[in-house]
């Protein structure tokens, strides 16, 4: 639980569980996982990325818009909607070093979550933040973002990880 694991790790692959509430443990741990997350650097992190699978996520970005900084745990998230429009974004993922590719995904997503503070939090989301939410609650389930394209493509990322980590030595 001190690292980020790399595909092809299978707990990757495996659902989270929800969690009961908010409590001293759920909250050590999303600092744990933001603490990762920033020393990566990345944007957002599901705990199964660390090889806890419970239903965790933690984003921080700087919103372009505001320029302000957007941080916060989101336990047992749940998007309750997607809007039919749809965005092409570049993602890249912390589990799959320096590979980026296209991915097209709903460009507005209601999501609900779980706060710091064991609150049912409802909002409507867009832009970056819905990207970086819609990418985290995948991990939760299982789901990569090279799971959306080809799997020619797919199996070319998996191999240059799997070259990457030889090469760093990381399996």
């Amino acid at each position: 639980m001190e690292k980020l694991l790399y595909v092809p790790n299978p707990l990757l692959r495996q659902k989270s569980e929800e969690i009961r509430s908010v409590g001293k443990n759920e909250l050590k741990l999303a600092d744990k996982m933001r603490e990762i997350m920033v020393k990566a650097p990345g944007v957002g992190l599901a705990a199964n990325q660390i090889g806890v699978l419970k239903q965790i996520v933690t984003i921080s970005f700087v919103d372009q818009k505001t320029k302000n900084e957007v941080n916060y745990n989101l336990f047992n998230p749940k998007i309750i909607s997607y809007s039919k429009e749809k965005i092409l974004m570049e993602e890249g993922c912390l589990s799959l070093p320096e590979q980026y590719a296209e991915i097209e995904r709903p460009k507005i997503i209601n999501v609900q979550y779980l706060n710091d503070k064991n609150k049912l939090i409802s909002k409507e989301v867009d832009g970056v933040e819905a990207r970086i939410l819609q990418h985290e609650i995948d991990h939760l389930s299982g789901k990569l973002f090279v799971d959306y394209l080809s799997s020619l493509k797919r199996n070319i990322i998996i191999k240059k990880v799997k070259k990457y980590l030889k090469k760093y030595d990381q399996r």
